[in-house]
């Protein structure tokens, strides 16, 4: 039941990663306004995933916890029926956030404590999430080239309700979610080296929000139809399943921070194809280049953090990586990145998300060398 729950959870996912955009565009709305509405999102999450994670953690209780956020998503995306005005979906989207954003780490920690118990590897368990992601992302994408964007909604309330109804199949494994630590913060950030590599973290991360959050607005600009956008998705999503299998089994004989680069510096490849093209079907061999982008990027990353940061902070740092991750780096490329998108356009849009990633594969580099002198 974990499975289908991962399962579920991605297929809302995909739902608001790749047509939530397209249903915005066709209500109207101008691509800086979208960026508004992403760039909510992870403002919200910051203190969202705070809270709810302490919350569970107190309680002792991750399945109780899921029951309230699908609850809660499930009110706020049926309120968006009711309403096209912007200021007044921007609140709802805000709202929906809130129980949005904290399901992946409860979901994420919820496999973990179960692999304590019944020795089924994270990674058989997770696995199905990007299956559902991928799966849904493309039919969903068939469906909607029948009814259009404006079903989007329908489908989420489905997708979401079905999950909720998941959530009291689950099981409650002794333990808690992770707490979410803070005290060993003001340590950390009087670190060079750390608060350097959060740095450039940043950096490459406002790259990634800005090609992930246009995408799809992007194709549509282009003349892609809803199931094309759809193709574009399963084939990221399915393009990471073997890179991370693989980075799990070998990554470890290789030195974290020169993948990085290597990672950043295809990142920036991949930018400069996408501001070039101007047919939609070829975004189709470029999003396979999510493998060897994100794939490498977020594994490599981790495992990098873990490696500069004491056992005593661990978890002030893996917060502090998320809060860029997540959050920062979503505002930044949904507030500044809508206004390029809509004042410069395609070209400028995606050249300026490869220059960031070629300034993180420079740093990186550069990083490695002076942490190998010292």
């Amino acid at each position: 039941m974990l499975r289908i729950f991962m399962y579920m959870v991605y297929t809302t996912q995909a739902l608001v990663v790749s047509y939530f955009p397209l249903y915005f565009l066709d209500k109207g709305y101008s691509p800086s306004q979208i960026g508004v509405i992403y760039s909510i999102g992870p403002f919200i999450s910051i203190f969202a995933n705070i809270l709810f994670g302490t919350a569970s953690d107190r309680l002792r209780t991750i399945k109780k916890i899921m029951t309230v956020l699908m609850f809660g998503q499930l009110v706020m995306v049926s309120l968006l029926f009711s309403t096209d005005a912007f200021i007044i979906v921007c609140v709802i989207m805000l709202a929906y956030y809130f129980f949005y954003t904290p399901v992946n780490p409860l979901s994420d920690s919820l496999i973990l404590l179960s692999s304590q118990y019944t020795s089924k590897p994270y990674a058989h368990i997770r696995i199905f999430g990007s299956l559902g992601f991928a799966i849904s992302a493309f039919l969903i994408g068939q469906l909607l080239k029948v009814t259009g964007t404006g079903f989007t909604i329908t489908l989420t309330v489905i997708s979401i309700g079905i999950t909720l109804l998941l959530t009291f199949t689950l099981r409650d494994y002794q333990g808690a979610a992770s707490k979410i630590n803070f005290s060993g913060f003001f340590q950390l950030i009087r670190k060079r080296s750390i608060i350097v590599y959060f740095a450039i973290i940043l950096v490459v991360s406002i790259s990634h929000r800005m090609y992930e959050g246009f995408l799809a607005v992007t194709m549509r600009d282009m003349g892609a139809s809803d199931s094309l956008v759809g193709a574009a998705w399963l084939t990221s999503a399915i393009s990471e399943i073997p890179v991370l299998f693989l980075l799990g089994k070998y990554g470890h004989k290789f030195k974290e921070l020169p993948l990085l680069a290597i990672a950043s510096l295809l990142y920036a490849l991949r930018f400069w194809l996408v501001s070039e093209i101007t047919s939609p079907g070829w975004i189709i061999p470029i999003q396979a280049m999510h493998s060897v982008t994100f794939g490498i990027y977020f594994v490599t990353a981790l495992r990098y953090l873990t490696s500069i940061i004491p056992d005593e902070y661990r978890s002030s740092g893996q917060a502090a990586y998320a809060v860029i991750w997540s959050g920062f780096a979503g505002v930044i490329s949904g507030t500044a990145g809508g206004a390029v998108y809509e004042a410069y356009g395609k070209p400028a849009f995606f050249q300026l998300a490869m220059a960031l990633a070629l300034i993180a594969s420079a740093a990186f580099l550069i990083k490695h060398y002076v942490s190998r002198n010292d």
